[in-house]
């Protein structure tokens, strides 16, 4: 070997080591377990912690424990991403980094869960402000746009504290990481759900769209042509429709969805979340009319309309109609 060989393969080795070397470093670098942007399906129980009372829950055996349960609601595990505020930042914190099939517990301070409990929040009204049915210790009640519970009524004045129900308190979380979900039906559905919580058909399809482009006449010309100082310097280009791919998430509309006040205030910050976290191209909300059947007059329209010439003389006859003279007065018309 020439001392030129010995040289050239010396620094073959130095570039392998340092190749190897940075190889280690990225992989170092990389985090492990669940990151920010994952879906994940989850189950999870959450209590207060001063008196152990169910706050929320995945499962529907604790549900109808806890007396809960009803046909209304399904209680079934969800699926959240990580970094969407899903749930309060302490779970999410704890879940980051853990693996499929991990489980654990870990309690969410009051001032990061429903906030510390303000006194000055704890007003007096009228009573009269309060509804009949609803003036007692503990009635839920909407007062001038604000949500509080009434603490006490003495005379014609009642105590209520527009606080939420479990300021001031900790909760604690026990949760169980199901699975990750990469199937995009199935995450279209966990974050619908985690938006409006309801539960809604959908699918996605490829469609062909019409869509227009602008074409310039350097576009027709080509980039590199020459343009010619005699030609009018005016000349607008023009559009041009062509068939373009679009995947559709097509979302069926309910009236559950159509009147839900999330949906109404912020449909198109939810559809942009959707096509940014799913890597689509667009949401189409879809609504589907059914038949009612037919009334009176569908009966007597569906009758003319699906008959032949004899059925609509008929019709005539029984109505005491003169057929020549309907269509002279048509053709005087």
């Amino acid at each position: 070997m020439t001392e030129d060989d010995a040289e050239a393969a010396e620094d073959a080795a130095e570039d392998a080591a340092e190749a190897e070397a940075e190889a280690n470093d990225e992989t170092q670098d990389e985090p492990e377990g669940l990151q920010e942007g994952d879906f994940v399906r989850l189950s999870y129980t959450a209590r207060e912690t001063q008196d152990d009372g169910l706050v929320d829950t995945t499962s529907q055996e604790v549900a109808e424990e806890e007396g809960v349960a009803d046909e209304d609601q399904t209680f079934e595990p969800r699926i959240i991403v990580l970094g969407e505020g899903h749930l309060f930042p302490p779970v999410e914190e704890a879940i980051t980094g853990q693996e499929e099939g991990d489980s654990g517990s870990v309690t969410v301070p009051a001032e990061e869960a429903f906030g510390e409990k303000d006194p000055e929040q704890v007003r007096t009204v009228a009573a009269d402000k309060v509804p009949e049915d609803e003036r007692y210790p503990g009635a839920h009640v909407q007062i001038d746009g604000e949500h509080g519970h009434v603490e006490a009524i003495i005379g014609g004045r009642a105590r209520v504290d527009f606080n939420h129900a479990l300021a001031g308190r900790d909760i604690e979380y026990e949760y169980e990481i199901l699975d990750v979900v990469d199937d995009r039906l199935e995450r279209a559905q966990g974050l619908v759900n985690a938006f409006l919580d309801i539960d809604l058909e959908m699918w996605l399809e490829t469609d062909e769209v019409e869509e227009e482009t602008y074409v310039s006449p350097s576009d027709e010309e080509g980039e590199d042509a020459e343009v010619d100082e005699d030609e009018d310097e005016d000349v607008e280009g023009h559009f041009e429709t062509e068939l373009v791919e679009k995947e559709s998430l097509y979302i069926e509309a309910t009236p559950q969805l159509t009147m839900n006040q999330q949906w109404m205030m912020g449909k198109q910050q939810i559809a942009q979340q959707l096509i940014d976290r799913l890597g689509i191209d667009r949401v189409v909300v879809q609504e589907t009319i059914d038949g009612m059947g037919a009334g009176p007059m569908g009966g007597m329209m569906g009758g003319m309309g699906g008959g032949g010439e004899g059925d609509i003389e008929e019709a005539l006859e029984d109505a005491d109609v003169d057929a020549d003279e309907l269509v002279e007065e048509l053709d005087d018309a």
